[in-house]
């Protein structure tokens, strides 16, 4: 997410983040108090049974969290719900531009090193980090305690993914040795440089500084690497395209399905009468999207790579931002004015 979110500072929190869980129905309220203490001893027990953890050591943590409703409010009202024309705006400005060919400039070796070692383009990589963060400078204000406490016992809709996200937090919080009450994130919980969630910062953080500490919320060399190694991980095909602009007509509309994943080739979607702009290998798997704008719509081809950005933040119209500022970021840096 991932991510996907934007904390109402424009962070967009990644499947590596938690966007790509955000829902659209506001939060309903616990069905009873009772429901609520058998969920928290169960996760109490969890964590002592499973994990060794020292049951005061988590029921103190749990008495210092705090219901947040700002939290709930914030994830009942997604980015994402917007439509292409009023979405990519808020991340393609010139201002963001700007600071990823600085951060870019700032990283160059490594951001090669990390391109030359997980085949992801240094483009994607700055742009991911440029959408989620604006370079660290939003890194997100809330406890991310209390973000995964809020949505893991009082947001029904997803309770049992927050909670096994405050699983993920309390262990990383063990294993790197990091202070659980004072990290902050954004409403999701989502952390760092590019707002991975606790389980993808266990899973897919990576010490790329050679300094033994996997460090993605203040280090943005291990934030680089960390990024490259979720897409790496998550099938990112190297020197491959992302994705191809069919144009407007409505003709397209025939072929938009529901779903991420590209299920049908090339040929298979040719057979059935798309035409394509440009020759792609008829083997590649592909899928039609259609994004809103003020007068009709905007058709595009996501490939394999597309799909792959969605893995990030569960969102086509998250994917397509990132896919569209990274090709600004190219050709800026390819040719400075």
């Amino acid at each position: 997410m991932a991510g996907q979110i934007i904390a109402r500072t424009l962070l967009v929190a990644g499947m590596a983040c938690a966007s790509a869980w955000g829902h659209s129905a506001s939060a309903a309220p616990l069905d009873n108090a009772n429901d609520y203490q058998q969920q928290r001893e169960q996760f109490v027990q969890q964590m002592v049974d499973k994990h060794k953890f020292e049951r005061s050591h988590v029921e103190q943590l749990l008495q210092q969290a705090q219901r947040d409703q700002a939290i709930l409010d914030a994830i009942a009202r997604p980015w994402e719900a917007k439509p292409w024309f009023q979405y990519y705006p808020i991340f393609l400005t010139e201002k963001r531009l700007a600071a990823g060919l600085k951060f870019w400039q700032e990283h160059q070796e490594t951001l090669a090193r990390a391109e030359q070692q997980f085949g992801v383009p240094a483009e994607i990589i700055v742009a991911i980090i440029g959408v989620e963060t604006f370079y660290g400078g939003y890194l997100g204000n809330y406890p991310v305690l209390d973000a995964l406490y809020t949505l893991g016992f009082h947001y029904p809709p997803r309770a049992k993914f927050f909670r096994s996200e405050l699983e993920q937090y309390l262990l990383l919080t063990r294993e790197e040795k990091l202070p659980a009450t004072e990290l902050k994130g954004s409403y999701a919980g989502a952390m760092g440089y590019g707002q991975f969630i606790s389980s993808s910062y266990r899973h897919y953080a990576v010490d790329f500084d050679g300094d033994e500490i996997r460090d993605l919320l203040s280090n943005p060399v291990d934030a680089i690497g960390s990024v490259a190694n979720y897409f790496a991980v998550h099938g990112w095909q190297k020197d491959q395209a992302v994705a191809l602009k069919l144009g407007t007509d409505t003709q397209f509309d025939n072929y938009v399905s529901k779903g991420l994943k590209p299920e049908q080739t090339i040929a298979e979607l040719q057979q059935l009468g798309l035409e394509l702009p440009t020759p792609l290998a008829s083997e590649q798997k592909a899928k039609v999207f259609s994004f809103e704008l003020e007068q009709g719509h905007e058709y595009w081809l996501g490939l394999t790579n597309f799909y792959v950005i969605t893995r990030y933040n569960h969102s086509p119209l998250y994917a397509m931002a990132v896919y569209q500022f990274s090709q600004q970021l190219k050709q800026a840096k390819q040719s400075p004015q």
